[in-house]
Parts: structure tokens; C-alpha cells; sequence
């Protein structure tokens, strides 16, 4: 399947990822508080350009299933920044004055472009590595528990079945729609390293 050797092929920022001090903070509960709390607002204005790229994403569907597919991972985004707004009363994060950093503007910029200037295969791909990712992560920090960790209700979220579930929906929809090209590769290669880049601008400003 193109997902799973897409996967497999970047094991290297996917490891850079599971390793980077952020993610390691999360799962110690040692990660600094300002830290996460610019995270969360970053990962809200990312979410939303997420759901807007899932929703042209339905509008270029050939077919039906295609259509209700994206939209029903459109619906999980929605669903998933439910749970930011609660982090963000949390820990005192103001949505509405969240200005994106560059890392999160280079990587919303970059979905938002595949998704309006390529097909819907393409938009699959660039989109799948955040999930599997995510699931991936959650999955791994689950199996180190810390006792009362403050960061608990985040790695619950992305370890949880249901959203192993979303990204394997995901998945199944670049395999249907994307074939293998060097252009696919580069283009999910980039999107993982967006992803470390998310994470290094976060863990960042922590030491700011």
C-alpha cells in the first residue's frame, strides 16, 4: 500500500519526531508550561486550515464515497479543536489573538496550496503524515504512563482508537486516489518535516 511504504520510508523524521525534546516533554509532564500553551494556540490556527483543506478536498471527490469521506475527517478536526478551545481555558491561551509562527504558517500554507492546486490524491498525501503521526505518538507516549502527568489528556486523545481510526481512513484514501511518484514522496517527506519544525518552534518559544 502507497501510505504504508510512504510510512516506512521516512522513518527517520518520524523517529526525529517521537525523539524531539518537546514530545519527550510531553511524556515526562516535564515540558515548561508556556511552552505548550503557544503549542496550543499554533496547533488551533493549524486545525483550522487542516479542516478547510479536508473540506476542498470533498468538493474534488469523483465519487460519492470520497465526498462523505472527507467530510466525516472534516468533522474529527472540528471535533479536535473542541479540545483545544478546553486547553485553551486551560492554560490561559486567547484564540482569538493567536498570530501563526512561521513554521505553522509554512505549513499551512503548504496544504492549503496542494489542496487548491492539486488533485485529491495529492491532498491525501500531504495530509496523512499529521495523522499517522499523531496516532503514532500518542500510541508511543501511552506506553511510558507518568502518574498525574498535566499532559495526560493530549496523549489520551491521540492514542485512543478513534483517532487510529481517523488516520487510517485518511490513509485508505491516498492509497485509493494517489499513485507512487517522486513528486508524492517529496510531498509527504515535507509535510513530516512541518512537523518538526511545528515542534521545534513550539519547544522554542518555551525558552524564550
Amino acid at each position: 500500500m502507497l501510505s504504508q511504504q510512504l510510512w516506512h520510508s521516512h522513518q527517520d523524521l518520524v523517529q526525529a519526531c517521537l525523539e524531539h525534546p518537546f514530545v519527550r516533554g510531553i511524556a515526562t509532564g516535564e515540558l515548561k508550561r508556556d511552552c505548550f500553551a503557544f503549542y496550543v494556540g499554533q496547533d488551533a490556527f493549524f486545525l483550522e486550515s487542516f479542516a478547510r483543506a479536508y473540506s476542498i478536498a470533498a468538493a474534488k471527490a469523483p465519487d460519492w464515497q470520497g465526498f462523505t469521506s472527507f467530510h466525516r475527517l472534516a468533522a474529527g478536526v472540528l471535533k479536535e479543536l473542541e479540545l483545544h478551545e478546553n486547553y485553551a481555558l486551560q492554560w490561559g491561551v486567547d484564540l482569538r489573538k493567536v498570530q501563526p509562527a512561521n513554521a505553522t504558517r509554512c505549513y499551512t500554507d503548504f496544504l492549503l496550496a496542494t489542496a487548491w492546486m492539486g488533485d485529491i490524491g495529492a491532498i491525501a498525501v500531504a495530509m496523512s503524515p499529521c495523522m499517522r503521526l499523531y496516532a503514532y505518538l500518542g500510541q508511543q507516549l501511552a506506553l511510558e504512563p507518568i502518574p498525574e502527568n498535566p499532559y495526560q489528556a493530549w496523549i489520551d486523545s491521540y492514542s485512543g482508537d478513534e483517532f487510529a481510526a481517523l488516520a487510517s481512513q485518511l490513509e485508505e484514501l491516498a492509497d485509493k486516489y494517489a499513485p507512487m511518484t517522486e513528486n508524492i514522496s517529496l510531498s509527504y517527506r515535507y509535510a513530516l518535516s512541518c512537523e518538526q519544525e511545528f515542534f521545534s518552534a513550539a519547544y522554542s518559544w518555551g525558552k524564550s
